[in-house]
């Protein structure tokens, strides 16, 4: 049990500092690779929870395929050494007070519950919980089309990586002028 705590622990501080370095890291490609952190830790936690097939398609999916999409993608487009962009000020002091009313929110929430499920055991888990069955059908009937938003936000997304790319090193003078690209 002691064992099962401690690991809890060690994965939740590794998915929020990933999480974290995602958002605060300047480098792109370090910021992906933050990301894949905090993929890795997240499966972590589905396998405390008893949710093998959720932590391999963790891994295999998500920490495997589209991580290498999107390291191919910052690698594609560059710039590791440009600033992502313009800051504004009033932009920044808004995202400290939404970060602030957040923080306020969660402790709220916390305080709020009085912290009654610390001793307990949690919540019955039936037998098929996490199988590739239960999760084929939830998939396939109650969230079939946030499933196939999210495949065709994927698609969209690395669609539009590539024409960023090719607008952002000249290539549509290419193109346009009668040569090939």
């Amino acid at each position: 049990m002691i064992f099962k705590d401690i690991v809890f622990f060690i994965a939740a501080i590794g998915a929020l500092g990933g999480a974290a370095g995602v958002v605060l890291l300047r480098n792109p490609f370090y910021s992906v690779l933050s990301l894949v952190g905090h993929l890795f830790f997240l499966a972590v936690l589905f396998l405390l929870l008893n949710a093998q097939f959720l932590a391999a398609a963790q891994l295999i999916v998500y920490a495997g395929a589209v991580m290498v999409l999107y390291v191919f993608v910052v690698a594609y487009i560059g710039g590791a050494e440009e600033p992502l962009g313009d800051t504004v000020g009033g932009i920044r002091a808004l995202g400290v007070l939404f970060a602030l009313c957040l923080l306020a929110e969660l402790c709220v929430a916390v305080i709020g519950s009085g912290l009654k499920a610390l001793d307990s055991n949690g919540a019955h888990i039936g037998a098929g919980f996490g199988a590739p069955g239960q999760i084929g059908s939830l998939l396939l009937n109650r969230f079939l089309i946030p499933f196939e938003a999210a495949s065709y936000l994927l698609l969209i997304a690395a669609v539009g990586a590539l024409v960023l790319a090719r607008k952002r090193r000249g290539f549509e003078e290419l193109t346009e002028g009668g040569g090939t690209a």
